[in-house]
């Protein structure tokens, strides 16, 4: 009996803790709503529909290895990992470090923006405590799982991410969750939406169905890896390769228009605007260091 009483007080506990990260989508209610960057009369309300960065890119990367290994920081065997969600405007310019009061990047990049103002980094509480004090330690794990640095700890990249780019995102803004604001809810907020936008997007399976898995021997052309990823969502997004030939595919991007709100609406599918950066043939899909992955269960 004493077991059960102590259990159902740690319960307790937890949901105490635990709080909502919704904006408020009441003012939501009986407006018209759009498409982001198709909509043919001004839209008012930047909390209810994607105003600035309307054009937005679910991005991910392929990495063989963390560099970050002795700290326990791995990558997810069978899966890519998160790059962002990235807000890009209706003309096809963006915006960066858009809210300078919310900046937690402690490595801004740039540190400095074009208008010559200078970023300054951030010494704050980390992010993850930010996660910590909603008591989602259900993001914190997914994140840690799928959301993954290269050289440093996880949080500054997530970090990073929201600063850059959260802020350009007008669904994101303080005001979308008064009167009930609770300091960083819209940070954890965006965090959740970049990766319910994630788990759209299966990108190691969708190519695995096509029979294109990471090898060290074989290589394949860009058109069997559009084709693969356009069979599964319809659109073409975009494929980035690096080395100087355009040979070694590291990132895909997703383009989007979003119906109402980047945190509960509907993305729809676009083709990319921006041309590849992959050569026509000879891509390689290198596979990863094996040290440097974890398995996951999904």
């Amino acid at each position: 009996m004493l077991s059960l009483v102590i259990l159902g007080a740690l319960v307790s506990l937890v949901h105490a803790k635990f709080y909502s990260t919704y904006p408020n989508i009441e003012t939501c209610v009986g407006l018209p709503v759009q498409y982001s960057c198709e909509n043919t009369t001004v839209v008012k309300d930047s909390c209810c529909n994607v105003v600035q960065g309307g054009l937005v890119l679910q991005a991910q990367y392929w990495d063989t290895y963390t560099g970050f290994e002795s700290h326990g920081q791995l990558l997810p065997k069978g899966s890519w990992s998160i790059h962002g969600l990235l807000p890009v405007n209706c003309d096809g310019t963006f915006g960066q470090y858009c809210d300078l009061s919310r900046q937690y990047d402690p490595k801004p990049s740039p540190s400095t923006l074009p208008n010559g103002t200078v970023i300054t980094p951030y010494k704050g509480p980390s992010v993850r405590k930010f996660i910590q004090e909603f008591g989602r330690s259900d993001l914190l794990h997914y994140m840690d799982t799928f959301w993954i640095n290269q050289g440093a700890p996880n949080e500054e990249f997530w970090a990073h991410e929201f600063s850059k780019h959260g802020t350009c995102a007008s669904t994101f803004d303080v005001a979308c969750y008064e009167p009930r604001y609770k300091e960083h809810q819209e940070v954890v907020n965006f965090f959740e939406t970049v990766v319910k936008v994630f788990q759209m997007y299966p990108t190691y399976d969708m190519l695995a169905a096509a029979g294109i898995v990471p090898s060290n021997t074989t290589t394949y052309t860009r058109a069997q890896i559009a084709n693969a990823l356009y069979s599964q969502t319809g659109a073409d997004p975009w494929l980035g390769c690096y080395d100087t030939d355009g040979t070694v595919l590291e990132e895909i991007w997703y383009f989007h228009h979003v119906l109402g709100t980047e945190q509960y609406g509907h993305f729809k599918t676009l083709d990319s605007i921006t041309p590849a950066t992959c050569a026509e043939t000879g891509i390689w899909y290198y596979e990863r260091t094996p040290t440097s992955e974890k398995a996951i269960s999904h």
